[in-house]
């Protein structure tokens, strides 16, 4: 018996292709809010696994405890600095493949935070109080970079990760002989620094002119001065 047509399985259109929809500024504003908001109060999750792995906590004593606190708080703010200053040049950015490039970086920044965090709560520790004021500088100082033109704003990340690979040695250099954890973090993260220079170089960086290296480094000297201990 056959089926009568209207009962017959009517194929459904096939669906539009979505277009991608473009972000006001209002949306571009709460974007960039959200981002504040996740990096300074919220928990942001690693995509890499720790690079401290099982590695045993180390018998510090009340001293070394604190040394190691202060260190690793530096790197925390080391990081929240990192995500203002990468989002803030990426707001502005010129080039697509400029701004995907910045985007990428301040990813694996994600991870050195998600890390830092987990290094200081293993220490009874807390971040710094002043996280708000470093993203919202980092940040201002990204834009400002930004807008100079894609070979600054990359000039500036070549500078930035310079700085950072050498105050990480120091760090390394500094950790309680037997802080393994911490050390393989701060291991991992320099490779990770040193990776973002060389793709900022090879992307078309500027070099950045003095004084403009000397106040970078003496405004983290002052943030890692305030960050040791508050």
């Amino acid at each position: 018996m056959s089926t009568p047509a209207s009962r017959l399985p009517v194929p459904l259109p096939a669906p539009r292709p979505r277009s991608r929809r473009r972000l006001g500024p209002v949306d571009r504003l709460l974007v960039e809010a959200q981002r504040a908001l996740d990096t300074v109060f919220g928990e942001p999750a690693a995509s890499r696994p720790n690079p401290a792995g099982d590695l045993p906590q180390a018998e510090l004593d009340a001293a070394q405890r604190r040394h190691a606190a202060g260190l690793m708080r530096i790197n925390h703010v080391g990081e929240v600095c990192a995500q203002g200053l990468y989002y803030g040049q990426a707001a502005v950015a010129r080039e697509e493949s400029t701004r995907g490039h910045l985007l990428e970086a301040a990813q694996e920044e994600t991870d050195h935070l998600a890390w830092c965090a987990e290094r200081l709560r293993e220490l009874d520790s807390r971040p710094s109080l002043f996280n708000p004021l470093w993203y919202g500088g980092s940040y201002a100082l990204g834009v400002l970079a930004g807008l100079r033109g894609d070979g600054w704003n990359l000039g500036f990340v070549v500078e930035t990760e310079r700085q950072v690979e050498a105050h990480l040695d120091e760090h390394l250099d500094s950790l309680p002989e037997g802080d393994a954890r911490s050390r393989e973090i701060l291991r991992q993260m320099k490779i990770d620094e040193a990776r973002h220079a060389d793709n900022a170089e090879l992307a078309g960086a500027r070099v950045l002119p003095q004084p403009i290296p000397a106040l970078m480094a003496a405004a983290s000297k002052f943030m890692k001065t305030v960050a040791y201990r508050l």
